[in-house]
This record gives C-alpha cells, structure tokens and sequence, in this order.
C-alpha cells in the first residue's frame, strides 16, 4: 500500500510539473484580466505565429465558462492625445463557441465611463478561422488618461493575436467606436412624455 501510495504521488507531482512547463508566459507589459482569468491559460505561445514566430495566445482550460478572459497592457495617452488611433492585428481561432476579438479603449480620469471604446461586438469572431487582419479606430480626446488595448475569449476557445500595430491616422478613417451608438449624452433632458420625434 505505501508503495503505491509513493507511486500516485509521484505521478501527481510529475503531472503538475508538466501543467507548470506547458503554461505560457505572459510577455512584459501585459497582463491577464476579465471576469473569468482563472478559466483560461494565457501568454506567449512559442512558434505558432503567423511566420514561425512567437504568438499570444488565450485559450479557455474549463469547459463551463459564463464569463471571459483577456490579455491585456495599458498606456498613457500623452503620445496621441487629440489624434485618431488604429489598433490593427492579425488574428486566429479555434473552436470559439461565444466571441473572440481585439479591443481598445480610451479612458478618462476619476470615472468608469470611458472616452471610446470598441470590442468588435458588431463583428464578433466565432468558430475556428485561420489568420485574418481585424483593425479598431478610435479617437484619443485631449482629457484622456489611459489608453487600454488587448485581445479576449468569451466562453470557450482558443485565440491567437500577433503583428499588433498602434498608429496615429487621419481622419478620412471612420473610427469603430461602439461606445457612441451605445450610450448618447443628451444637453438636456429630452421627450419625457415621449411623444415627439417619432416616426
């Protein structure tokens, strides 16, 4: 019985020597966040970018997932304040049951709201696709106060983001912002009685 008992211990510490070796590293600058971290597996995976090279990767470890998890950095602004911002990479899937996308969001200071955000929710990425080339515009207000961009999963899956570029463009570029069509800021309070403007 002792025997055996040593054995199966050996066996588990070998088992989670290589759960340890087989978890990807997050690379400098970033970090995992989202509403379910724990349930993904995130960081550098070696050799599976697009040419041979390094990719990040999110890949969900948990097969009940309600939630989503993102790897992440954030910036200050001071670099593009007042201009318009392209975040473009290339992008690669498998198996995503809910959502997988680029996102960038620009914040403002002492709030929760942010200055403009988009998340591809109107061009969510589902199922497994090979390598495509998704871009966000935004534009970067003079009062904002972090810039935040990442890649994320929502519910179960495998994403890869690599050749990410950040660069100022002019304003023939439409931006994708989702946060304006999603929340408009009145300059006073308008049809109470909602009964005017309608169609």
């Amino acid at each position: 019985m002792r025997t055996n008992t040593i054995k199966c211990s050996l066996l588990i510490g070998l088992a989670l020597s290589f759960l340890s070796f087989a978890a990807f590293e997050i690379p400098p600058g970033w970090f995992k966040s989202g509403s379910e971290p724990a349930s993904y597996d995130m960081g550098i995976e070696k050799g599976s970018g697009m040419d041979g090279k390094n990719a990040a990767t999110v890949k969900s470890i948990t097969s009940n997932i309600t939630g989503f998890g993102t790897l992440m950095q954030s910036f200050l602004p001071k670099k593009y304040a007042g201009q318009r911002i392209r975040l473009s990479g290339y992008v690669k899937t498998i198996d995503v049951a809910e959502k997988a996308c680029l996102w960038l969001r620009v914040e403002q200071p002492n709030s929760q709201q942010s200055l403009a955000f988009d998340n591809m929710q109107n061009r969510p990425i589902r199922g497994t696709n090979d390598w495509k080339k998704y871009e966000i515009v935004l534009d970067v207000p003079a009062n904002a106060s972090k810039i935040s961009c990442g890649a994320l999963i929502k519910g179960t899956g495998q994403i890869w983001f690599d050749n990410l570029t950040l660069e100022v463009v002019d304003n023939s570029i439409a931006t994708t912002n989702v946060k304006t069509a999603r929340l408009e800021v009145n300059t006073e309070p308008l049809n109470l009685d909602f009964e005017n403007g309608l169609r």
